[in-house]
């Protein structure tokens, strides 16, 4: 018998702690403000507490979804993480959000394809889910801590990165969910934009970490092409709409990577899309990195303006490396 996997319900979590632009702007010593509004749609992000790390950000987030779904922690088959800001560089930070979310049945992974991880590892649940015969629900949760990793005397990071988690509980349909995706990467860049203290690299040592005033952080080494996503998200969602003979009009909400609200627009026009197919949550929660779609989805179905059971979503992301994922469902239940 075919197995489908199926988007049962989603779940989202931002801390309690909100970062003002001006707040900001008094730690970096320059007014970014009306830059960040006008160019990239920011006004205030959330960071964590300090006795918070990524896993319970996560685990409040997969809480979510579990109650949404009626399902209880001990029915989960699989979790899997996307993070590239972990609680420990080993073990996995998916082991420790099993043992905080009581889920002692699943097992358990992590994947780092930095801001692309969620969609990467939901195209990876969704496989999984079809070809095991005995699994029911696999857990796809993401987890942003990039507060931790910020140095705050830098204008270009300091003001752009926030802390959340979201997650997307999968189980079986009696029809497709999933439908397509498409991965591509462009390795070349994999030294402009990353935390590059810490692991074998450069080993985070005292001396090491002189040059990044005692702690790893995250930094842009040189530019990205200004065009980058225009040129390459196009390429990336056709080559998933083609597998399954669809077009961009077909689709009828889009998540797109929450970074800059300038190139959703951009995107949305370049595609021939109305802006009404899409949602973000960069303006009030900042960019948080690998679940900033699934979040902007909850968002979105918390608002009342979810899909619908029919509507094709495409998620659509991009990060380091530069890594790139596109993964496309039609949606199966009623939105809450």
């Amino acid at each position: 018998m075919t197995k489908y996997a199926q988007i049962l319900s989603t779940g989202s979590y931002v801390p309690e702690r909100i970062v003002t632009n001006a707040e900001v702007d008094e730690l970096i010593g320059i007014s970014t403000n009306q830059w960040l509004i006008d160019n990239v749609g920011i006004r205030e992000r959330r960071w964590m507490a300090d006795d918070q790390t990524t896993s319970d950000l996560i685990v409040e987030a997969s809480e979510k979804a579990l109650e949404k779904a009626g399902v209880l922690p001990e029915e989960i088959d699989l979790i899997i993480v996307s993070t590239d800001t972990p609680d420990y560089l080993s073990p996995s930070t998916s082991i420790v959000v099993q043992h905080k979310l009581g889920a002692d049945n699943a097992g358990c992974y992590d994947v780092n394809s930095a801001c692309a991880g969620w969609v990467t590892a939901l195209d990876q649940g969704a496989r999984y889910l079809a070809t095991e015969p005995n699994f029911k629900y696999i857990l796809v949760a993401g987890g942003y801590g990039m507060s931790r990793y910020l140095n705050h005397a830098d204008k270009t990071t300091a003001n752009l990165f926030a802390d959340g988690a979201g997650a997307a509980l999968l189980g079986v349909g009696d029809k497709p969910g999933f439908l397509a995706s498409n991965l591509l990467a462009k390795g070349e860049f994999h030294d402009a934009l990353g935390i590059y203290c810490g692991g074998t690299y450069l080993p985070a040592s005292t001396k090491n970490l002189e040059q990044y005033g005692g702690k790893p952080v995250v930094q842009f080494v040189k530019k990205f092409p200004k065009t980058f996503n225009t040129e390459y998200w196009p390429k990336l969602i056709q080559g998933a709409l083609d597998k399954v003979d669809l077009s961009f009009d077909d689709v009828d909400f889009y998540l797109l990577t929450q970074l800059n609200l300038r190139t959703i627009e951009a995107m949305m026009e370049l595609l021939g899309q109305p802006i009404e197919k899409t949602h973000w949550v960069m303006d009030k929660w900042g960019y948080t990195g690998s679940p900033c779609v699934i979040m902007a989805l909850d968002d979105a179905i918390n608002q009342g303006r979810g899909p619908k059971p029919g509507d094709k979503v495409l998620f659509c992301a991009s990060g380091g490396g530069i890594s790139m994922a596109a993964s496309l469902w039609e949606w199966a239940v009623e939105s809450d």
